[in-house]
């Protein structure tokens, strides 16, 4: 099993959640974070004033899937979020090496 971490684009997120409906992902965790890659933020002016804006609000989303279905929901979740500027966020792919559904206490694939 893998788990998905997506940090993606705010107005993004309806857009990705339908494509990964339609993908058939079996759950899905989001959370409002803020941050900043590189760039280290934003420069805006407001009234006259420059400002830097350290961190941005992002969406965060988290994601448990078969091996089976990894590439699927990858290219769900890059071709929906992708903008092509700079800021579209990352996605993180790690191993899950065991999950358990809490209700029936069953483990590993079945409990995704």
């Amino acid at each position: 099993m893998k788990k998905i971490e997506a940090i993606i684009r705010p107005e993004k997120s309806q857009d990705v959640v339908a494509a990964l409906e339609t993908a058939g992902y079996p759950g899905i965790t989001v959370t409002e974070v803020k941050g900043h890659g590189k760039q280290r933020g934003v420069t805006e002016q407001w009234r006259g004033q420059t400002y830097q804006v350290s961190f941005l609000p992002k969406i965060k989303l988290e994601i448990v899937v078969k091996e089976a279905d990894l590439q699927k929901i990858l290219k769900a979740l890059t071709a929906t979020a992708k903008t092509g500027a700079v800021g579209d966020g990352k996605i993180f792919v790690s191993d899950v090496s065991d999950v358990v559904r809490i209700r029936t206490e069953e483990r590993g694939e079945v409990a995704v």
